[in-house]
């Protein structure tokens, strides 16, 4: 089943018509820190690897697993949708079915093929925190595995 799409709007409409809704941000956690939208949790799906390339989160799927429901209504952003779509396909395999990605993510694109551009969560103006805490931060949420 493909992943829905959502713009930064969209996403935002969603989470607030729905408290129980998770926003996934699988950035870095420096990214994280830097800026993200309320209420959401660190789970990076990749890591900066040798010679800046990025690896594959080992625990991803696993972290996820200790502290998301399957049945959870996710949405996935990262700073533009490319990793959060990947992201959401790891968890689609492992049985997750409610799953938004969220074209534009954090910092906004623009589609190499139309033109078209996409403002992000921080661009749109909606509310950011900073930082990470006990509850969203990655290093706790691993923890829990």
């Amino acid at each position: 089943m493909p992943i829905k799409q959502s713009t930064p709007p969209e996403a935002k409409d969603l989470l607030d018509a729905n408290p129980e809704a998770i926003y996934l941000d699988v950035r870095t956690e420096p990214e994280f820190e830097a800026g993200h939208p309320l209420r959401a949790i660190n789970i990076p799906v990749v890591f900066p690897g040798a010679g800046g390339q990025m690896a594959l989160n080992p625990d991803f799927v696993s972290v996820v697993e200790a502290n998301i429901p399957k049945d959870a209504k996710i949405v996935c952003g990262c700073q533009v949708g490319g990793r959060s779509q990947m992201a959401a396909d790891l968890m689609a395999q492992a049985g997750y079915s409610d799953l938004t990605n969220v074209r534009g993510g954090f910092g906004g694109l623009q589609d190499p093929a139309t033109g078209e551009v996409i403002m992000g969560w921080e661009d749109e103006g909606y509310p950011v925190e900073t930082g990470s805490t006990d509850e969203n931060g990655y290093a706790a949420l691993k923890s829990k595995m």
